[in-house]
């Protein structure tokens, strides 16, 4: 009989391949910018289309029960395959195509069969230790949400190796999870009964979780989405060598390393101190930094990357706090329904949160944009003289 480690491992293996799907496209946004003139609501609209396929996804599964009804192997198997399928196509047309849009949506609705069905897998073998069982799944989904940021930093300049690359470990995964044992806690749902379902979310200590869930997702995925196009345009003003390719990496680090990181330690503590002490305190330190990070923009690069990184462990470690609630405050056989609903509302937000970022530029004038800095703000920024600039200093004049 399979472990209880042995299945978190494969568990987890797999939940990092699939979601590698979710930001495949919008890292390679800056290299695709380049080469095709994505436009700002195009460039935003390969991570919200993957949001709204996601909320539609997740809705569906809520109210027909899905997460509760169908054996989770089956379901993540399904979806991860489909995913992988629909991110491949974007290989075959123009990355300025609709049809990218649209391959964007399917992936985001499959995406429904994949998050919330692992945490809810990961809880089946739950004893005591819920807090750190789910902390791993969403490490693995920051870490996976991550890694199309490495591949394209190592994969060249050609953008379709990151697509190419997650799209296959997202299908070798979607098979690989059948080798997954359920744990004990592993409930058999009753009919879903939608009253049932509507007067659980009515219950003040779970409205009050989701309420905290989605502050925290105010503020996450609008960090994801945008901060390897924030740092890569922070570094080519601030100088030095190869700024794009260290803005990826930067980025995978900030996602990536800070995610797991900020899980892990978040899911030690909370079992151990409290859920609500970890999630203010977290949240705390993730909305100071989202504050100060705004006047760092062309900062000395580690600098910048420090208070970045130090983010991306705060505005992770509260989420699987919030979900470890809804799992403990819910009935058992309602568990995989509500942390779908959960994820539901939240990513519902995001898609506000995402496409506010470039408006918000766009309003205010800012020099950060995904065609990188306009000539006048680089000139503003370099300190040295025209026939002084060392290497790496971008200056131009204005015309």
């Amino acid at each position: 009989m399979q472990s209880k480690a042995g299945a978190l491992f494969i568990l987890s293996a797999c939940e990092v391949a699939v979601m590698a799907l979710w930001f495949s496209a919008s890292a390679v946004v800056p290299s695709l910018t380049a080469e095709y003139g994505l436009s700002t609501t195009q460039a935003s609209l390969y991570t919200s289309a993957v949001q709204v396929g996601f909320v539609i996804g997740a809705f569906l599964s809520a109210t027909l029960g899905l997460a509760d009804r169908i054996d989770p192997r089956r379901f993540f198997m399904v979806s991860a395959i489909t995913a992988a399928a629909a991110n491949g196509v974007i290989l075959l047309v123009e990355p300025t195509s609709a049809v990218v849009i649209v391959m964007r949506f399917i992936t985001g609705a499959c995406m429904a069969g994949v998050y919330p069905i692992g945490m809810k897998m990961a809880g089946s073998w739950a004893k005591g230790d819920l807090g750190m069982l789910v902390a791993i799944l969403v490490g693995a989904l920051t870490l996976g949400s991550a890694s199309p940021h490495l591949l394209n930093a190592f994969g060249g300049v050609d953008w379709r190796f990151t697509i190419a690359a997650s799209s296959v470990i997202a299908l070798a995964a979607g098979l690989l999870i059948n080798l997954v044992t359920l744990g004990p806690n592993m409930a058999k749902s009753p009919a879903i009964n939608l009253r049932d379902l509507f007067r659980a979310l009515a219950a003040p200590s779970i409205r009050l979780a989701n309420l905290g869930y989605l502050g925290h997702m105010w503020e996450l995925y609008a960090m994801w989405a945008w901060i390897g196009v924030f740092l890569d345009a922070s570094f080519r003003i601030s100088g030095g060598a190869d700024p794009a390719f260290w803005a990826r990496v930067v980025a995978f680090l900030v996602i990536g390393g800070g995610g797991v990181i900020g899980c892990l330690a978040g899911g030690y503590f909370a079992d151990r101190h409290g859920r609500t002490t970890i999630t203010m305190t977290a949240m705390g330190i993730s909305g100071t930094c989202a504050i100060i990070v705004g006047f760092m923009f062309g900062a000395p690069p580690i600098l910048l990357a420090l208070v970045c990184i130090v983010w991306g462990v705060a505005v992770v470690a509260d989420s699987a706090q919030f979900s470890a609630s809804i799992a403990e405050l819910s009935k058992p056989g309602l568990v995989g329904t509500m942390l779908t609903m959960q994820t539901c509302a939240g990513f519902l937000l995001t898609i506000l949160t995402i496409h506010l970022i470039p408006a918000h530029r766009r309003r205010r004038g800012l020099a950060m944009g995904l065609r990188g800095p306009q000539p006048g703000a680089l000139s503003r920024r370099c300190r040295h003289g025209p026939l002084a600039r060392p290497p790496g200093c971008h200056q131009t004049s204005r015309r």
